[in-house]
């Protein structure tokens, strides 16, 4: 079983994505940064090689990243 590997790229790079080789399947699909400055991809088996030299993040690493204000707004119960 392959595992899955998260990548957070730059907006810039979007348009660098070959949405056939991640698991996303469109730039609208994409989730962002609270500031629109990033977003990232998923993929499993070999890197593509648009990502190569880039951060590769487990699935633990991308949520504990995820859950930051950088990428979500606090849930106010109030």
């Amino acid at each position: 079983m392959n595992t899955r590997i998260y990548v957070i790229i730059e907006s810039s790079d979007v348009e660098e994505v070959r949405f056939e080789d991640v698991m996303e399947s469109s730039e609208s699909t994409l989730r962002w940064n609270i500031a629109g400055t990033q977003t990232f991809v998923k993929f499993e088996g070999d890197t593509p090689d648009f990502l190569d030299g880039k951060t590769q993040h487990s699935h633990s690493e991308i949520k504990a990243i995820l859950a930051t204000p950088e990428w979500s707004t606090p849930h106010d119960p109030e």
